[in-house]
């Protein structure tokens, strides 16, 4: 006789992912895309079967977009524009689109990813390091009087949230005239946010907004000017402006969450809400691991530590290596330190919940005891 098996409680037996992208996702967000997978309301069909020039995606378009621009206030002289790539292939289409030959523009480097960018950028370029803070193990973002910057700069580049190293820009650099540029991929909507004064802002989706697959790009319409002839039609912004996104087949299923990611937030009261979630978040963390009397030693200068990946270090390698074994067996995912700098990480992004951060602490402060 054939058994049934009951359904699992999938919510009961989901884990604690710090993972640092791709990261956790709102269960509601979850569920939404799980019902759709079928059949997409009013579609008849999955909406990883929708065309991306039938109207109903041409609905799930417009209304990402115009739910981002009410989330973040983004001024209507702005574009979005959703692409592939990654964050990576963003480092080559902003020197490509705003770098001109006989020009330079400045990079504040504050880890591997800004490095990266830089690399990319003298490609393309004249790049001047306007500060950087590596010969202190990036530890700390760079003061505005140690920025060496050029007013004559085609722009200014930053990132604003330094995932391997566990620190954040807390506030913009002043920058005077020159566009300031943004990789925003780690910390994005994680906080209120001032668009404007940003000329070009950058976030893959697959730490804050959504799935692996699609980067959303905010561009001041004046920049596009800018777009040297001769760019590959595909790396060109305004190849994805003029078609709203859809020159080509872009990532549709990815930008279907990123717009319930969205929605999401905006149920949640939106980015003055999430700002204070998160920093309640890792202050609970970043007190523990300060209150463990050595044990823990977090990375990041105090004035410069991220709220959304907390990185610190254990007495021992071994001891971490314990730690990051015995955390997994109590249903942590997620917290070994990158790959190039070793040690712990926490990533706790928007949608990482409080319940999470404090079983964290509970853990720390158990391990610490025994092994103390």
């Amino acid at each position: 006789m054939a058994t049934v098996t009951p359904e699992k409680d999938i919510a009961r037996e989901r884990i604690f992912n710090f993972g640092a992208g791709p990261a956790v996702l709102p269960e509601t967000v979850l569920e939404d895309a799980q019902r759709d997978l079928m059949s997409l309301p009013g579609a008849g069909m999955s909406v990883l079967e929708i065309s991306h020039r039938s109207k109903t995606f041409e609905e799930i378009l417009g209304a990402a977009d115009a739910d981002i621009r009410r989330l973040a206030s983004v001024p209507s002289n702005y574009r979005i524009l959703f692409v592939g790539g990654g964050a990576s292939l963003q480092f080559s289409m902003v020197p490509m689109n705003l770098l001109p030959s006989d020009g330079s523009a400045d990079y504040v480097v504050t880890g591997s990813w800004s490095k990266k960018a830089v690399k990319e950028a003298q490609k393309v370029g004249m790049v001047s390091i306007a500060a950087t803070t590596e010969p202190e193990t990036f530890s700390r973002i760079p003061e505005q009087s140690e920025l060496k910057l050029d007013a004559e700069a085609a722009y200014v580049h930053i990132t604003t949230n330094n995932t391997i190293y566990g620190t954040e820009w807390h506030r913009e650099p002043e920058v005077g005239r020159v566009p300031l540029v943004a990789d925003a991929s780690s910390d994005v909507f994680s906080r209120p946010i001032d668009v404007g004064r940003y000329a070009l802002l950058y976030a893959g989706a697959q730490k804050n907004l959504g799935p692996a697959g699609v980067t959303m790009v905010l561009i001041r319409e004046d920049l596009l000017a800018r777009t040297p002839a001769g760019l590959p039609t595909m790396l060109d912004y305004n190849t994805h402006a003029q078609n709203r996104s859809l020159y080509n087949t872009p990532p549709v299923f990815a930008i279907y969450v990123v717009g319930l990611v969205v929605k999401w937030m905006l149920a949640e009261g939106g980015l003055e809400a999430i700002g204070r979630r998160n920093a309640e978040k890792a202050k609970i963390l970043y007190d523990a691991l300060d209150g463990s009397g050595g044990f823990y030693r977090p990375h990041a200068k105090p004035g410069s530590r991220s709220n959304m990946n907390v990185t610190f270090r254990l007495p021992s390698e071994d001891l971490e290596k314990q730690f990051v074994a015995d955390a997994a067996r109590q249903g942590f995912s997620g917290l070994k330190g990158h790959r190039s700098v070793g040690g712990i990480r926490a990533s706790i992004y928007n949608a990482f919940p409080r319940k999470g951060v404090e079983a964290l602490v509970s853990f720390l402060k158990d391990f610490a005891a025994k092994n103390g």
